[in-house]
């Protein structure tokens, strides 16, 4: 990912300053003109085309950071009040209890000990195994969303360096029809190179930080949990619930039937 970050950014550059030292040759050429500031819709109108889809990619750049760091946050995870009273539950026995009140609860370290304690009735390496499963399913969801921002990362150069590749053609065609003497010709055209270009570093930039910020965040509340879920299970009795029906859970295998269905013919 990194090499293919480097290349458009190189060429970008590259192309940047060109454009810069076309700019400054044009003008010096030219009488001075009055200064004015330019508004946000002036550069969005001078970035092109490419504005548009950098906008919706800066739109849900946002969208993402807010949803991603409201998600992971230890009052998503695991939430006080579902620990302290899933703490409780256990302390007392009540694994009947502790299931349902994990299945009401439904937040993520309630959905890890609810799995666990389902399946506890079947031995301790079913419950290891469910509730590992359930702990890689959540971390896979919260990474799954927090991988969108590395995808606008990526994606938000390679618009700007499209705009600026739009940019220059546009650039030297007007160059080879009225030369080099005529700044005017040409300053919608470099306006597009420079402000796509930079448009789309203004969006990568903050959404790999975010990106990186995220993935190390979910790692902590991943840790945590898996933390406080087996400091739950550390002395679970599970000679005294085999056999036992804690919760709900629909359970798919029984016993053989040979006779449910016809056996397959033998082959001549």
């Amino acid at each position: 990912m990194k090499l293919k970050l480097r290349l458009p950014l190189i060429t970008s550059l590259f192309l940047g300053l060109a454009t810069v030292n076309m700019l400054a040759q044009a003008a010096a050429a030219a009488p001075a003109a009055a200064h004015h500031d330019k508004t946000l819709m002036d550069l969005f109108i001078e970035g092109g085309w490419v504005m548009y889809p950098i906008t919706l990619c800066s739109v849900a750049m946002i969208w993402f950071i807010v949803d991603g760091f409201l998600k992971t946050s230890t009052g998503k995870l695991y939430p006080a009040d579902h620990v302290k009273e899933l703490r409780v539950l256990f302390k007392k026995g009540d694994y009947v209890g502790a299931y349902a009140y994990a299945k009401d609860a439904n937040s993520p370290v309630a959905q890890v000990i609810r799995a666990g304690v389902a399946l506890s009735p079947e031995g301790k390496t079913m419950t290891e195994e469910a509730i590992i499963s359930e702990i890689t399913r959540i971390q896979a969801e919260l990474k799954g969303r927090a991988s969108y921002l590395s995808v606008i990362g990526v994606c938000t150069p390679m618009i700007g360096l499209t705009g600026t590749v739009t940019g220059m053609m546009k650039a030297f065609d007007k160059l080879s029809t009225s030369g080099a003497g005529d700044p005017s010709s040409l300053s919608g055209a470099i306006g597009e190179v420079l402000v796509a270009t930079a448009s789309g570093l203004f969006i990568a930039i903050p959404a790999f930080i975010s990106y990186y910020l995220l993935t190390n965040r979910i790692n902590k509340g991943i840790h945590d949990i898996s933390e406080i879920v087996s400091g739950l299970f550390r002395s679970y009795p599970y000679d005294e619930v085999a056999g036992r029906r804690v919760g709900d859970e629909e359970i798919y295998a029984s016993k053989p039937d040979w006779n449910a269905s016809p056996a397959p013919a033998e082959k001549a």
